[in-house]
C-alpha cells in the first residue's frame, strides 16, 4: 500500500512558509519521538537553508527511551541542529526550548528586535499543544485529528520571542513505503485515506519482530505467533472477536492494536531506529539504481531496433 496524502491546504502552507522563511532567525521542528525519521519533513532542509534548527522529539513518554537517545545522537550530527525531548504538558521542560533557542542565537539582540522563530511539524505530532504550553495560554487550536491548524499566526512569547505557528503539512509522496505505514500507525494520517486493517497488520508484524515479549505479555500468548496475521488472529481468539461463521473480526482487532499503541497501553515503543532507516535508504538507492539501469538498457534496445529498421 502506497500512502499519498497532500490536501490543497497543505500545498498552500508550503508556499506560505517558503515566503516568510527568510525573515526567521531560528526554526523549530516538532517530531514524534516514536518515529523521528518518518515524522521529519524532507522539505524542511531546502526551506531552512543554514538557519539554526531545534528538533523537538515530542511524546517521549510513549517512545523507547534507549532508541530515543540513539535518535538524538544521530540527528545532532547535522550542522546547526540541536535536539530536546518532551512529554505531554510539562511546562518547565517545554521552556527549555526557549532557553536552547537563545543559546543558538547568541548574536541576536532581543532588546532591539524580537527573535523570530518558526515552528513546523507534520500533523498530529503535538505542535499546537507545545505552543500553548510555551505561551501559558490557549494560543493555538488543538485536536485529536491531524491537520487542525489551517493558517499561520504569530504568538508573543517571553523574552521578546515571536513564534510563528504554521499548518502541519506532509510531503507529496511518502517514501519509502514503510514511512507511510509508520505515520499511519501513529495517527499522523487520517484514517479515511488508508486501509485500517493493512496498517494494523504492519504494526502487528513489526511488534512481533521488535518487541516479542511485549506482544506475548499484553495479549497472553504462550508462544510467539509466526507472523503479523497470526498475531491478529490470536488476539481475536483471546478477546473473542468473531463475526458470522466464527470468522475473526480483524477490524475490531485493528482498532485494539492501533488504539493501544497510540495511547501507550502497549508500553514504550519506537517504530524505527537510525540503523533501520539507514538500511532502508541503502535498499532504496540500490532499487533506484537497478531501475535506472533497466530503463537505460530498455531504451538502448529501442534505439537499436529503430536503427535496424532503417
Amino acid at each position: 500500500m502506497a500512502i499519498n496524502w497532500f490536501p490543497g491546504h497543505m500545498h498552500k502552507a508550503r508556499k506560505e512558509i517558503k515566503q516568510v522563511m527568510p525573515q526567521m532567525d531560528l526554526i523549530i521542528e516538532v517530531l514524534d519521538a516514536r518515529i523521528p525519521f518518518s515524522s521529519e519533513n524532507p522539505l524542511v532542509p531546502s526551506l531552512r537553508g543554514d538557519k539554526p534548527l531545534i528538533k523537538v522529539l515530542n511524546k517521549r513518554d510513549l517512545a523507547d527511551p534507549e532508541i530515543t537517545q540513539q535518535w538524538q545522537n544521530w540527528l545532532e550530527k547535522e550542522r546547526g541542529v540541536r535536539t530536546i525531548t518532551l512529554t505531554h504538558n510539562q511546562r518547565n521542560e517545554a521552556l527549555g526550548i526557549l532557553k536552547l533557542a537563545q543559546e543558538m542565537t547568541p548574536d541576536h539582540d532581543r532588546q532591539k528586535s524580537a527573535l523570530r522563530v518558526m515552528i513546523l511539524g507534520i500533523p498530529n505530532v503535538g505542535k499546537s499543544t507545545i505552543i500553548n504550553t510555551l505561551a501559558g495560554r490557549p494560543a493555538a487550536k488543538t485536536g485529536n485529528e491531524p491537520a487542525v491548524t489551517r493558517a499561520q499566526q504569530a504568538i508573543k512569547l517571553p523574552d521578546n520571542i515571536l513564534l510563528y505557528d504554521t499548518p502541519g503539512f506532509l510531503w507529496p509522496k511518502l517514501s519509502p513505503e514503510a514511512c507511510g505505514y509508520r505515520l499511519a500507525v501513529t495517527g499522523a494520517i487520517r484514517s479515511s485515506v488508508l486501509d485500517f486493517e493493512d496498517v494494523a497488520l504492519f504494526e502487528a508484524d513489526f511488534l512481533r519482530q521488535a518487541y516479542p515479549e511485549l506482544i506475548k505479555n499484553r495479549y497472553g500468548f504462550e508462544e510467539l505467533p509466526v507472523d503479523g496475521l497470526a498475531v491478529m488472529d490470536g488476539i481475536a481468539a483471546k478477546r473473542r472477536f468473531f463475526g458470522r461463521g466464527g470468522v475473526p473480526d480483524l477490524h475490531k482487532v485493528s482498532e485494539i492494536l492501533l488504539n493501544e499503541f497510540r495511547a501507550g497501553t502497549l508500553g514504550r515503543v519506537s517504530l524505527e531506529t537510525p540503523a533501520m532507516v539507514e538500511q532502508e535508504a541503502e535498499e532504496a538507492a540500490r532499487a533506484a539504481a537497478e531501475k535506472a539501469e533497466q530503463e537505460a538498457t530498455k531504451e538502448k534496445g529501442k534505439k537499436k531496433d529503430r536503427s535496424g529498421k532503417r
